[in-house]
């Protein structure tokens, strides 16, 4: 696991910190954490992808954030550090999006983006 420097950051709203809480019951707290990947594919060639897991890899980095830990491999950190996450829901759609300031092409659904 891996600390991570001043440089490296994911930063959740509290919308999307609320919606991860209320994901996971209370006594699982201590065991199941926020992770957000990266994979290719979708109309941008990344897509953003979210779990609830309780491993932790080697090479991991965790992010503490308004009482959620975020987990990030090593390879999607790169593409996503700087990044906001924000929970939206609505009439037209309940999501987590990602603010990604790296991303220099998004589609319209946000859910995929290329550097």
């Amino acid at each position: 696991m891996h600390t991570l420097s001043s440089k490296i950051s994911i930063t959740l709203t509290l919308n999307a910190a609320n919606k991860i809480k209320s994901l996971i019951l209370p006594e699982q707290r201590q065991i199941l954490k926020f992770r957000i990947f990266i994979i290719g594919g979708g109309c941008n060639g990344f897509q953003y992808q979210f779990k609830l897991d309780d491993t932790v890899h080697k090479h991991d980095c965790i992010i503490d954030t308004l009482g959620i830990s975020i987990i990030v491999d090593k390879i999607s950190i790169q593409y996503i550090s700087g990044s906001c996450i924000d929970y939206i829901d609505n009439l037209n759609e309940s999501k987590f999006k990602v603010n990604n300031p790296q991303a220099k092409i998004t589609c319209n659904c946000g859910s995929s983006f290329d550097i």
